[in-house]
C-alpha cells in the first residue's frame, strides 16, 4: 500500500525552511540534515514528513512496502519511469513521472 511519506519542497535556503517549519509545525529534524537536504517528522510520528531540497523541485515521497508491485501498478496506471535520473548506488527510491509530467518518488520503505 502506498502512502504519502513526504513532501518534499525545493528551498533555496534550506537550513533556514526547515527551522521555520519546524518551529511552525512543531515537527522536530531527522538527523543528517547538511546544507542541501533536511527532514522534518512529525513530534507525535503521525502524519507525513517535510523535506526541504535546494537541488530539487516540489514532490511527493510515496512511501511503499513492495516497491517493484507499487511502481509497476502505478506504470499501469499511466507513469512512466524516469529512466535517465541520476540515481545513488544505494538509492531506496524509483523516480517516476504522472500522466501530466509531474514528478514524484516510491520510497521502498520495507528498507527501513
Amino acid at each position: 500500500m502506498l502512502k504519502i511519506g513526504s513532501n518534499v519542497i525545493h528551498a533555496n535556503d534550506v537550513p533556514r525552511a526547515a527551522e521555520f517549519w519546524a518551529k511552525a509545525l512543531g515537527y522536530q529534524p531527522r538527523e543528517g540534515a547538511d546544507e542541501g537536504w533536511a527532514m522534518l517528522t512529525p513530534a507525535d510520528g503521525i502524519g507525513p514528513n517535510l523535506a526541504f531540497d535546494r537541488s530539487d523541485r516540489t514532490h511527493l515521497d510515496l512511501y511503499s512496502d513492495d516497491q517493484e508491485a507499487d511502481v509497476e501498478r502505478l506504470i499501469g496506471m499511466g507513469a512512466e519511469r524516469v529512466e535517465d535520473w541520476p540515481y545513488p548506488a544505494d538509492a531506496d527510491f524509483v523516480v517516476l513521472r504522472d500522466p501530466v509530467g509531474n514528478l514524484f518518488c516510491v520510497v521502498d520503505a520495507a528498507q527501513g
